[in-house]
């Protein structure tokens, strides 16, 4: 079994990706060759050093925060199934899905979900709600030094009272996706993929 082998992606494979993610066939078997040439180790999973050689990601100030994202709680390597699933959250919404079969659950792609990756980028202790630490932490990212401990902290401040409807000082789900309700999140999350 040489490792050629394992760069194949069984039809079966396929169709399950797309009924998961939405993805066309094409983009998924695009997607792998580039899952595959990330795969430093040839294991059929990547490590967050495979995804730190991203130039994008590496130069992106929440580089760690996005890498962060496409590993479940507690692992370390991410499949290529785990890979397409977090990628789904930045597909376009096509005209076509607007009003598709609710029956069939939310998909990934959907505003509800496209805001929970956001919010989750931002609470690193996953316990569903932002508090002002972790908020300064991705404002100190953001910004870098040339702002002082003191602004960023009332900006945190100001952004928590903004948005803290229940006076506990923190930002929920419900309360950050009130914040954005004005806010194009389809546009701003997004990534255009080739078909």
């Amino acid at each position: 079994m040489g490792s050629r082998a394992s760069s194949l992606l069984r039809e079966e494979d396929i169709e399950e990706i797309k009924k998961q993610t939405g993805f066309s066939h094409s983009q998924i078997t695009r997607l792998y060759s580039r899952f595959h040439s990330l795969d430093k180790g040839e294991n059929g999973a990547l490590s967050r050093e495979d995804f730190q050689r991203i130039p994008e990601l590496a130069i992106n100030p929440l580089g760690d925060r996005i890498i962060n994202a496409f590993f479940p709680e507690g692992e370390d390597q991410v499949n290529f199934r785990g890979f397409m699933r977090t990628l789904a959250h930045f597909r376009p919404v096509e005209d076509n899905e607007k009003n598709k079969d609710p029956t069939s659950g939310e998909p990934l792609n959907s505003r509800t979900n496209k805001l929970f990756f956001a919010f989750q980028l931002y609470d690193l202790d996953r316990d569903d709600k932002i508090s002002r630490d972790e908020l300064l932490q991705v404002l100190r990212m953001m910004v870098g030094v040339n702002i002082s401990d003191e602004q960023l902290g009332s900006i945190a401040d100001r952004t928590i009272q903004e948005a803290d409807t229940n006076g506990d000082m923190c930002i929920s789900f419900s309360e950050f996706t009130k914040v954005l309700e004005k806010v194009d999140v389809e546009q701003k999350m997004s990534i255009r993929f080739l078909h």
